[in-house]
């Protein structure tokens, strides 16, 4: 049975890659507790001898040999030591076998359950010391095996989830299987260190990017920025300093090879490469495309964008369920509203006719003016606002009683009301 138990050991040493001084620490504390709670008491100091040649367990009971013994539990006299040691003196420590009879059966059973939970303590400590400083960084993985939604994974002899939603919709999983996995933080709980690993991360792919790409790795070409849906499309914005250097040739490669390498392993997912601008405008007209864009309307401190385009670019635009203009609002940052710019032309001349109209009919009384200014116009029958529009400033100074600071505010008030 002990011999069983050791091999046991040496298994999980090898499945766990744990180091065996570990292990064996491991299993010497769980044997202590398992003595003292069944044959002795809390207050013992207790040393386990394990012959792993043999497979033997011994229990020895380490004491102080005094003069005077005050604590049974830590010291033993001189006389009393001379039982289990010729040659003893006072000063002295001495260790006593106390291993009751068939232990080795009975400290296994005993200690099982704490092993198990020192292992796993372990397991993770080592777990996390491996991982903790390669946050942000692209690992490889095999999938052990798939139950339900949770797929279990094999990070170097660790395990861990990929949960359901790091996992890219509609990738298929299965044991064996080979991926490549972004590790975006390790994390301590209460249940121990935890890999929080993705296959939807927008980094997934710029890691994927610099894997495939010299430019990107040696920082000649920058991404910019990622808007991504997983296993669906992605777009990117790139940007080069040297005006030598295509940033979108460099990321595409020949006849398209490495912008095919990270979709393939992103399960097919398109990758759109954009060039990145300071100019906003052309930002947003290439984060668009294929759409073609007409004219475009900024409003930086919104940070909105309306976007005019023909009718038949408005659904390429938009995108299918409007995947592209959300995906362009992500990467430029703006919220950007698709307009059509005859739908835009008819509702300016529209709104234009109805100032017109609005203004035909407006009494002077409406202008944001004084009451004493309102008589003055009212008394040189300028009763409408349309009979203002167009005056200059000159003009409306002779009108009887206005001067040029009235005029200004009767000029200013007028183009308020247009």
């Amino acid at each position: 049975m002990q011999s069983q138990f050791f091999a046991a050991i040496n298994q999980l040493c090898e499945e766990k890659n744990l180091p065996k001084d570990t292990i064996m620490e491991t299993i010497e504390a769980a044997l202590r507790a398992a003595y003292r709670k069944d044959y002795g008491n809390r207050e013992q100091e207790i040393e386990i001898k394990i012959n792993e040649k043999s497979g033997s367990i011994s229990v020895l009971l380490v004491k102080q040999v005094v003069k005077k013994v005050e604590d049974e539990n830590l010291e033993i006299s001189a006389k009393e030591a001379l039982k289990y040691k010729k040659k003893v003196k006072v000063g002295d420590t001495i260790k006593i076998d106390v291993t009751p009879l068939e232990y080795g059966r009975i400290a296994a059973q005993s200690a099982k359950q704490v092993i198990i939970q020192r292992l796993q303590e372990a397991e993770r400590e080592k777990m996390y010391d491996t991982f903790k400083d390669r946050e942000n960084e692209l690992i490889n993985a095999i999938v052990h095996r798939v139950e339900n939604r949770q797929v279990y994974i094999n990070l170097e002899k660790i395990s861990t989830i990929l949960t359901p939603e790091q996992q890219i919709p509609g990738e298929k999983y299965y044991g064996g299987q080979r991926l490549k996995l972004y590790l975006d933080k390790v994390i301590k709980t209460t249940k121990g260190p935890q890999l929080l690993i993705s296959r939807t991360h927008p980094n997934l792919v710029r890691k994927l990017l610099e894997l495939e790409i010299p430019e990107i790795k040696n920082e000649m070409v920058e991404v910019k920025n990622i808007a991504r849906e997983p296993g669906v499309r992605s777009k990117i914005s790139v940007y080069a300093e040297d005006t030598k250097i295509d940033p979108i040739g460099s990321c595409v490669g020949q006849k398209g090879v490495r912008i095919q390498n990270v979709m393939d392993e992103l399960g097919g997912e398109r990758i759109d490469i954009i060039k990145w601008s300071k100019n906003t405008e052309e930002y947003i007209k290439a984060a668009l495309a294929p759409a073609k864009v007409m004219n475009i309307e900024i409003d930086k401190k919104e940070k909105r964008a309306k976007v005019f385009v023909n009718t038949d670019q408005r659904p390429l635009a938009i995108g299918k369920n409007g995947q592209n203009v959300r995906l362009a609002s992500i990467l430029t940052e703006y919220e950007i509203d698709i307009l059509d710019i005859n739908e835009a032309k008819e509702a300016e001349a529209k709104e234009k006719v109805e100032k017109e109209e609005k203004i035909k009919s407006s009494k002077v009384e409406d202008l944001d003016l004084p009451e004493d200014i309102i008589e003055k116009l009212k008394a040189a029958n300028l009763t409408l606002v349309s009979q203002l529009q167009g005056l200059k400033t000159k003009d409306v100074t002779e009108i009887e009683g206005i001067g040029e600071k009235n005029a200004e505010k009767i000029v200013e008030a007028v183009k308020k009301l247009e």
